[in-house]
């Protein structure tokens, strides 16, 4: 069955997307807990990050640093927070974002009515980044 993610990476739903490869891409979520939180989502649809072949969850972790250190220069975060929870769909991925304190690690602090220019804007500052980091092959055009 063809979750929520995949019909995004298949183009069903739109998606601001930052990082593109064969194994995995990376779009801002809707219910952003900072300015620039992204998911990290294999193409795969695994459901629990404990079921995952081993390679692929290493695929997300470099995929999630590159993003990581790119937030911090696009967002001049102190920190990338990145989080593993699943409940929300049920297709592994890896949540990645701006951290400016451990207030920032909780889904309490979603805001789950984000205006569309905002994101919009965040998503054209973390590709700018990821493409000066030199990630330029991954990343979609705006």
């Amino acid at each position: 069955m063809s979750t929520l993610f995949s019909k995004i990476i298949a183009g069903e739903i739109p998606g601001r997307f930052v990082w593109k490869d064969e194994e995995c891409v990376s779009f801002l979520t809707i219910g952003p807990i900072t300015d620039g939180h992204v998911l990290v989502v294999p193409r795969l649809e695994v459901d629990k990050w404990t079921d995952a072949p081993p390679e692929l969850l290493a695929k997300l972790a470099t995929v999630a640093q590159s993003i990581g250190q790119a937030q911090l220069e696009a967002f001049g975060a102190p920190r990338a927070g990145v989080m593993l929870a699943g409940f929300e769909v049920e297709h592994l991925h890896i949540h990645v974002f701006p951290a400016f304190g451990l207030g920032n690690f909780s889904f309490d602090a979603v805001d789950n009515h984000p205006e569309p220019d905002v994101l919009d804007d965040n998503a054209r500052r973390l590709r700018a980044a990821l493409r000066r980091a030199g990630h330029g092959q991954f990343v979609p055009q705006d």
